[in-house]
């Protein structure tokens, strides 16, 4: 999987992904972009980006088991793939190989 192919958007629902582990689906995901950045994203977008993550390669999805809470309805849990795991180290260690190459500005007030 070449690094620039993932979209922006895919790659914080990925690192989301990655960091909630086994509680991790679409409203869970989009609870965290707003308790992480603060950020409020579309529910429908989540979704359909966990599926576009799915056809890379970069996450699986099982169905959870029904919940009275959800109507009996089941929940599609995803988990980061090997390679999407891979991919979000080579995108940190590019972007750590870059902000070095940033010269370090002094500012002065």
């Amino acid at each position: 999987m070449n690094i620039d192919q993932l979209g922006y958007f895919e790659e914080q629902v990925l690192t989301m992904v990655a960091i909630l582990g086994e509680d991790a689906y679409g409203n869970a995901i989009a609870e965290e972009f707003a308790n992480q950045l603060n950020k409020t994203v579309n529910l429908s977008s989540v979704h359909v980006t966990l599926y576009r993550l799915e056809d890379k390669g970069m996450v699986k999805s099982m169905m959870g088991g029904a919940t009275a809470v959800r109507g009996g309805r089941r929940k599609r849990i995803f988990t980061i793939s090997s390679a999407g795991l891979n991919t979000l180290r080579n995108l940190k260690d590019s972007r750590e190989q870059l902000w070095k190459l940033v010269p370090q500005f002094k500012i002065s007030y």
